[in-house]
């Protein structure tokens, strides 16, 4: 079948198309024959029950400095015009990502949203993992000073994080003293409006976090991410690196037990993050990445995966 697919992502201009998990599934879904067009959710319009968008057709390449053409601009209806819509565009996971689900919820009975707005809207990547607390981390997720020192206190060092963050971005190493904690939560508090997340730190993390993903409800492949020189974070937009990895049986059973409800809750990528082998930090649902690296070490063909299981749901 060919597909007209929409993308709704960040400028083509920034996409980094050595490591860009939105570009890789671009290019896996033109081999396919099928018709690419790229638009920014802020060209969202509602009218008279109608959601359009202004959009470019595009095409790609795997060519530094040339990665995209895009043709003359057009309004496309989401509901009539396309089968697909990739939801790519970066975190943060802010109002206006909220507000872009609610719109593209009302074309759920016409068009394929990958992944599921309404499952999006409600399984931000560190609050939705509380789903799957036996194999979390102890975790506070609290804006009060009090409770954030007495948590400290038993765990001696922590990190802090906020809770809507993305990227490594935001995240801070307390150490067992606590000094500076206070200082850091206010901070935080006139930051965010939300309550903060605060885990013990995890020596392991030295060893790597594993980013595993997941093809509607199935292991994908994973990568292991180290932290670079001075860092604690193993982000790979934080200067981390990666390294080929299995699954140990912990995380087979954290896949095994999470896999059936995204696969229910039409959460077809998905990414998570395991730290030390065993400690599921994050559920990465609304533009996850690592699917370049993944293939690099395991010559495995991620984007084609997930290609299948979208043409398999439509068929």
């Amino acid at each position: 079948m060919t597909l007209k697919i929409a993308v709704q992502m960040d400028p083509m201009e920034g996409v980094n198309i050595s490591g860009d998990s939105s570009f890789a599934l671009m290019i896996a879904a033109q081999k396919r024959g099928h018709d690419l067009f790229h638009y920014d959710v802020k060209n969202l319009t509602y009218l008279a029950g109608r959601l359009t968008t202004l959009a470019h057709p595009v095409k790609v390449q795997q060519v530094e400095g040339d990665h995209f053409k895009f043709g003359e601009q057009i309004r496309l209806d989401l509901g009539r015009d396309v089968d697909v819509v990739l939801m790519r565009q970066d975190p943060p996971f802010d109002v206006g990502y909220i507000t872009a689900t609610h719109l593209l919820e009302r074309i759920e009975n016409e068009t394929l949203v990958v992944n599921n707005p309404v499952s999006v809207r409600n399984a931000p990547e560190k609050v939705y993992v509380l789903d799957y607390a036996q194999f979390m981390p102890p975790t506070l997720i609290s804006r009060n000073i009090d409770e954030i020192r007495d948590f400290q206190a038993e765990h001696g060092g922590v990190v802090v994080k906020p809770l809507h963050g993305n990227g490594g971005k935001a995240i801070f190493l307390v150490p067992e003293d606590g000094s500076n904690l206070s200082a850091l939560i206010e901070v935080f508090n006139q930051t965010w409006p939300e309550p903060h997340m605060v885990q013990p730190f995890l020596p392991e993390v030295q060893d790597g976090d594993k980013r595993i993903v997941l093809v509607d409800g199935e292991v994908a492949g994973a990568i292991n991410r180290k932290p670079g020189k001075g860092e604690f974070r193993s982000n790979l937009a934080q200067g981390g690196y990666a390294e080929a990895a299995d699954l140990t049986e912990r995380e087979k059973e954290i896949c095994a037990a999470m896999g059936p409800d995204l696969k229910r809750l039409g959460l077809l990528f998905v990414g998570i993050d395991v730290i030390g082998g065993k400690w599921l930090t994050e559920i990465n649902v609304t533009s996850p990445t690592g699917i370049v690296a993944i293939d690099k070490f395991n010559g495995t063909d991620t984007a084609g995966m997930i290609w299948d299981a979208i043409e398999a749901r439509l068929s």
